[in-house]
């Protein structure tokens, strides 16, 4: 078993990063090469801006290719419990921004001829105890009046038409729903990125902001320094670099992740015979779905940890015993990759994208990222380019999580509130 990402571990190299030291002036400094700043990049350097990207480590080397592989429309809420917060026309309109996202995703994919396995497949959220389901058909009635009129209710009695598994009671499909590579989108992305003319730097950490006047920052690296007219933060959940601001909005929680041998055309179709990205209804649920050469990948926050090869050695353990209760079917099958990665959660779990003293960000994705962080990356170079309209995020509060200062000393009791909410509902 390899503890390192399926994703990266499969995905070409990234040949075009920029060599030589990080000096000069720019239009835009980005921090971070994941799909957020990527993204931007692409944009902004196909509006004629010059544009320089910052990364920490490798491209797409964190929570872009740490993931499990799902591009998925709708919110991670309830749309009922979000409409109490911010009303129904604001929360619906939110959705719909991940419903754009996602056909954002598809729309990079042509235009740049990205060979990332990208599907339409359809996600299925699976009642993971009996009592789930009365929820979630309730919940459809509002979906599909308000925002999702193709959603489809499979009833416990159908679960195995979806899913070859015993631990389910029904669920809901929504269509639009995809997955691809997540490795190889990215390398894309960043190498569709560079043709348009952005300098991507890989091992440059930023270790200073410096506001020389209005959104003008000199940013500072290892590997230099640079003037930029504008600075777009894209860092998710990174613990590095001067940003105390954002940290303390920002919990990184980890996520873990399994990666099977590839299975039989019989035994993939005998637990996934409809090959949708699937979730559960628990607090400390899983989310899997199949690669396009049937290995199963398999995941959930299976510890209250941050992610390091032994924490993820451990979760791995954990959600191989977990994916043997589901898909007893999968027994003596292997485990080829584990890994974690660090999932950028804000205390609502919505993102947040906006300007503060000077500086541009998008982040907070919340687990649901893949989609919503390629979007706003575009969304942001029209935000910098003076279109602020553009921001479906705009004027969300976005206050401090009480007592966090920087490593998440409380997620072992998050953990075990959430695993006591899961054993009493």
């Amino acid at each position: 078993m390899k503890l390192e990402p399926y994703w990266l571990a499969t995905a070409p190299k990234f040949g075009a990063a920029a060599s030589g030291p990080v000096s000069g002036k720019v239009d835009v400094a980005i921090v971070g090469g994941g799909f957020t700043g990527l993204s931007a990049a692409l944009a902004l350097a196909k509006s004629g801006a010059s544009v320089a990207v910052l990364e920490a480590g490798r491209v797409v080397g964190e929570a872009s290719g740490r993931n499990g592989g799902h591009c998925n429309n709708g919110l991670a809420h309830d749309l009922g419990g979000l409409a109490q917060t911010l009303g129904l026309e604001r929360a619906s309109a939110l959705y719909r921004a991940f419903d754009v996202a996602v056909d954002q995703v598809e729309v990079l994919i042509a235009r740049e001829a990205i060979d990332c396995d990208f599907r339409r497949t359809g996600k299925i959220k699976l009642a993971a105890k009996p009592g789930h389901f009365a929820k979630l058909e309730k919940s459809a009635e509002l979906l599909r009046r308000e925002v999702e009129p193709d959603l489809v209710v499979v009833q416990p009695r159908d679960t195995r038409s979806e899913i070859g598994s015993d631990g389910f009671y029904g669920g809901l499909v929504f269509p639009r729903g995809a997955h691809m590579h997540m490795g190889r989108f990215g390398v894309g992305l960043a190498e569709a990125a560079a043709r348009a003319g952005a300098a991507i730097h890989e091992n440059a950490a930023v270790t200073g902001l410096h506001r020389l006047s209005g959104y003008a920052h000199r940013v500072v690296t290892p590997r230099g320094e640079l003037e930029a007219k504008q600075v777009l933060l894209a860092t998710g959940a990174s613990r590095q670099g001067p940003f105390a601001w954002l940290r303390r909005r920002i919990v990184p929680v980890g996520s873990f992740i399994i990666a099977t041998e590839p299975l039989s055309e019989n035994l993939a179709g005998s637990i996934m015979p409809t090959r949708r990205t699937a979730t559960t209804t628990k607090n400390i649920g899983n989310y899997f779905r199949l690669t396009p050469d049937n290995r199963l990948i398999f995941g959930g926050r299976a510890r209250f940890a941050l992610s390091s090869p032994t924490s993820d050695a451990k979760s791995g353990a954990i959600l191989q015993a977990r994916m043997l209760e589901l898909f007893p079917q999968l027994a003596g099958t292997r485990i080829d990759y584990c890994w974690g990665g660090l999932v950028d959660m804000t205390s609502d779990r919505l993102p947040r994208a906006g300007e503060r003293d000077g500086i541009f960000y998008s982040l907070g994705y919340s687990g649901h990222g893949t989609q919503m962080s390629v979007h706003m990356g575009q969304i942001m170079a029209r935000v910098m380019g003076g279109d602020t309209a553009a921001n479906p995020l705009a004027g969300l509060d976005w206050p401090a999580v009480p007592g966090h200062f920087g490593p998440p000393w409380f997620l072992p009791f998050v953990g075990a509130y959430y695993r006591y909410q899961d054993w009493r509902h």
